[in-house]
């Protein structure tokens, strides 16, 4: 079967390949793989400036939707022909203190799904079942694939946050972790503000159509007059920085109230300067975000499952795996919102 290869450590290398199809072992269950998304983080691996290992030669990518092809010995609970998805955390050690209080996404042996595992640019893949998870009925495919980064977004703003209703969120960057973010955000009963700049004026078109309650370009209106009319010169309430910026960050200090909440979600480059004193001077609740637990899996399938969120409009393209360097660069160049790929036709 075709499956697109991280096949060397150093950036690029990165190229459809032919591999043996898999089968599942005792515990594990077979998937076949029906819609894939790229996630930013693809691309870090393509560019290899990503902290989280790599185990080349890996066939990449981890946010998918299937449905169950075999189930191996042990299995219960799961069939062929189950709609599913699966978390992207692989392995990690299950005794570390982080593992026995539920946040394996920071045990330090956690080896993840598309980076050390191989994942799901492919026809087939195999996952522990412990991982899995059944898709409800009425959520599509196309939406299914979306779970993962729903799930980050989910153990961002329920895990790390405090958003209660009425208060004022301001959602950063409004590609789709943004446009997922601002629609929990609202979930929770928040007036949502999410802001962008003139390359991301479609996108904030599409979030005033989901829902955000303000869609600010700006470069083309006044962000820190709206929050301060809006709060009453305090500042928001909570920022959930998407866009890992710099720029990004530092807005969200200027912007955020004393004491408020702040989670950088985003991750851009490596390193980037931002303002350490507005942390110390305004007493805030400042976290970074990794990852997801299996309660934010769970969660993000209520969501989709109740209406909750809309996340449809944002798969803006969907192409064929073969067509991959077309769709990460046209991402990269942020030409679009959520791109797809689609599984090569079997032989």
């Amino acid at each position: 079967m075709k499956a697109l290869v991280k096949y060397d450590a150093a950036p690029g290398n990165m190229e459809i390949r032919d591999v043996p199809e898999p089968s599942a072992g005792p515990g594990q269950i077979k998937i076949k793989v029906k819609v894939a998304g790229i996630c930013g983080s693809d691309l870090h691996i393509y560019h290899s400036d990503i902290a989280i290992p790599v185990n080349p030669p890996v066939t990449t990518g981890h946010e998918f939707s299937g449905v169950i092809a075999e189930v191996g010995e042990g299995v219960e609970g799961f069939q062929a022909g189950d709609r599913v998805v699966s978390e992207t955390a692989y392995s990690f050690c299950g005794t570390c203190d982080f593992c026995t209080e539920g946040y394996y996404n920071l045990c330090s042996e956690r080896k993840t799904l598309g980076y050390w595992y191989n994942g799901i640019f492919t026809n087939y893949t195999v996952v522990p079942a412990e991982r899995v998870h059944k898709i409800p009925e009425g959520v599509s495919d196309l939406t299914a694939a979306m779970t993962e980064p729903l799930a980050c977004v989910c153990h961002a703003v329920y895990d790390l946050n405090r958003i209660k209703g009425g208060d004022v969120v301001l959602v950063i960057g409004p590609g789709a972790i943004g446009n997922m973010a601002m629609q929990v955000a609202k979930a929770q009963g928040a007036v949502v503000i999410i802001s962008g700049t003139d390359i991301d004026q479609e996108r904030l078109e599409l979030a005033k159509k989901l829902g955000a309650d303000y869609a600010v370009n700006i470069q083309k209106e006044n962000l820190e007059e709206l929050v301060m009319k809006l709060t009453k010169g305090y500042g928001v309430d909570c920022v959930l920085e998407c866009s890992g910026s710099a720029p990004g960050t530092n807005t969200g200090l200027n912007l955020i109230k004393k004491l408020g909440y702040f989670t950088q979600i985003g991750m851009g480059r490596p390193n980037i300067d931002f303002q350490i004193e507005k942390v110390i001077y305004k007493e805030l609740h400042f976290r970074g975000s990794l990852g997801s637990r299996k309660h934010s899996w769970r969660t993000a399938l209520k969501l989709m499952e109740q209406g909750k969120v809309n996340l449809e409009p944002l798969a803006s393209t969907v192409l064929p795996l073969d067509q991959w360097q077309e769709a990460f660069d046209r991402f990269e160049k942020k030409d679009g919102n959520k791109f797809m790929l689609l599984p090569c036709e079997e032989d």
